[in-house]
């Protein structure tokens, strides 16, 4: 089993720990795999940008299938460039403008149902309104009255990736066992909801302008997609679109309740706008909470690992490294190395000001990964964090619970292991 047993307790830190003590690049065995950390941020830059071409997504995402069918996330090659292709669009300037209005919309409806001395988990509160977002922006479908459902099978189906480098997993997940029927009751729940979407959508022949509307009209080289592939890029971006903001958020809310001076310097900001809502050109006036959100985002990377397997023997440094092993790209550990951010466990938004961020090498901080393969949402994210805090935060701040448990638990993104469970305050 390698060291399988010990990695699976909390594989964040234990990859911290091995390139803490070993270096920037680190052999394991996880199981019969065998693996290497790699920590170097030239090294990772040859492996999602330089030389991408030979490597393709690592064990857990081709594992990930069984969920996301040939999404964006799990699928390969040209096909994979041609869905890319079809779906960029949707994240363009002028669409990113019309979704920033339904961001603060959605995000003002939610402070309207704040109290103060409310008691919330924030992670439950991120989730639902990411996920009220997602639907609206690139579905136009309104999902609040399945929110908790949803969130709920999608945490059962993230519990795949727990077991994704178990050896013989698959035979596993063929077994009558009650956790593989909690997986498939799941996946039928968010199967029922997204062709649900697709069949109204059909039936309506309407042009939504969204991203749905995109893929069901999508033509490219004069074929188009059947239901199942825009069942698996929708899943998959409802997924990705919702999940990692949500943790991203939930994560800046703890550590701004942890940081006072940070925290007034946030509010200053925000101030600065007056009582009306901001919004897409208020971005570059809110650069503050942008550093924030950048600043958590280094200390609790939603994807906190990527993954390739090489395709063919591949050099890294003086060493070489088999065909078919299991690299390991981790922002959680090159975004705790001292050598790229000094006192790296100090909360300190003041390292993205552009003086003391450009020294740097790039793949020092990589959130989104890199290179052809980088995740297609990243300035939608971005606009959202910035946003939702802003919105949020122009009434309400936020507590920890006394002796709430902060811990992290890693499954594909990097939730709170106890949820966040925050008392709202007034400002």
């Amino acid at each position: 089993m390698g060291v399988l047993s010990d990695f699976r307790k909390n594989p964040p830190e234990f990859l911290l720990n091995a390139a803490r003590s070993h270096g920037d690049i680190v052999f394991m065995r996880l199981g019969p795999q065998p693996a290497f950390v790699v920590s170097n941020p030239d090294w990772i830059r040859d492996v999602l940008v330089t030389h991408q071409t030979q490597f393709i997504k690592s064990r857990m995402l081709e594992r990930a299938k069984v969920l996301l069918g040939e999404g964006l996330l799990t699928s390969e090659g040209e096909f994979h460039k041609r869905q890319r292709r079809l779906v960029q669009p949707a994240f363009h300037r002028e669409r990113l403008i019309g979704y920033s209005a339904s961001m603060v919309d959605a995000a003002a409806q939610c402070r309207r149902q704040w109290s103060p001395g409310d008691r919330l988990d924030l992670a439950r509160e991120m989730t639902r309104l990411t996920l009220a977002i997602v639907a609206k922006t690139l579905f136009s479908a309104d999902v609040s009255s399945e929110a908790d459902e949803i969130g709920a099978a999608l945490t059962e189906v993230l519990g795949l990736f727990e077991t994704a480098l178990t050896p013989f997993s698959e035979w596993l997940e063929k077994l009558p066992l009650p956790s593989v029927r909690r997986f498939e009751r799941a996946r039928a729940l968010l199967d029922r909801i997204i062709y649900g979407i697709i069949a109204a959508r059909r039936a309506s022949g309407r042009d939504e302008g969204d991203l749905l509307s995109m893929l069901l009209l999508a033509r490219d080289e004069g074929s188009g997609m059947d239901d199942k592939q825009v069942r698996d890029e929708a899943l998959t971006l409802f997924l990705a679109g919702h999940e990692t903001t949500a943790n991203a958020l939930t994560w800046t809310w703890y550590l701004l309740s942890q940081n006072p001076e940070i925290e007034r310097k946030f509010h200053a900001e925000i101030d600065a706008l007056g009582d009306r809502l901001p919004v897409f050109d208020d971005l570059g006036r809110l650069k503050y909470v942008e550093m924030v959100f950048a600043e958590s985002m280094r200390l609790f990377p939603p994807a906190w690992s990527i993954g390739r397997r090489n395709l063919t023997e591949y050099r890294m440094g003086r060493y070489s490294i088999p065909p078919r092993s299991i690299i390991l790209m981790s922002p959680y550990v090159v975004h705790r190395d001292p050598r790229w951010h000094p006192d790296p466990l100090r909360f300190d938004p003041d390292r993205w000001l552009p003086e003391n961020a450009a020294s740097r090498p790039k793949f020092s901080y990589f959130p989104f990964g890199g290179g052809a393969r980088v995740c297609i949402g990243e300035r939608f994210a971005w606009m959202e964090g910035v946003l939702l805090l802003t919105v949020l935060a122009q009434k309400w701040k936020l507590r920890l619970e006394p002796d709430h448990p902060v811990e992290t638990k890693a499954l594909i993104t990097l939730r709170p292991k106890y949820g966040m469970r925050m008392i709202v305050e007034a400002r």
